[in-house]
């Protein structure tokens, strides 16, 4: 069993910045692809991020070149450092932990852009 807790949502005006991290309870944390999806009320969960257990990187369009996804092996943890925000972030964020055939989420931290 995995166990993902998010950390760092909030408040902040068009333009600013914020970091979510995610801390991740597992036994070997890097063989799992990790990953940021958001999701709306309303609407689909949608990939906001992803990073493979090799680092690789792939991002959705709209957030390309102002998020950016990392991820430290030895502390166990998954960032998004997400700059530029934008009235449409606003979203719950989930952290997603994938190993092919299982897949855990966290529980969400609640991200609000507002003027």
């Amino acid at each position: 069993q995995v166990q993902l807790v998010e950390s760092g949502g909030g408040l902040v005006q068009p333009g600013g910045s914020l970091r979510l991290s995610c801390a991740a309870s597992v036994v070997i944390f890097s063989v799992y692809d990790m990953g940021w999806y958001r999701q709306v009320p309303g609407k689909q969960r949608e990939l906001v991020a992803r990073i493979t257990s090799t680092s690789s990187t792939n991002y959705a369009d709209s957030v390309k070149g102002r998020f950016t996804i990392s991820r430290d092996n030895a502390k166990k943890m998954v960032y998004l450092h997400m700059n530029s925000l934008k009235p449409e972030d606003t979203a719950v964020y989930y952290c997603q932990a994938d190993l092919g055939t299982l897949t855990y989420w966290g529980q969400g931290t609640q991200v609000t852009v507002f003027s």
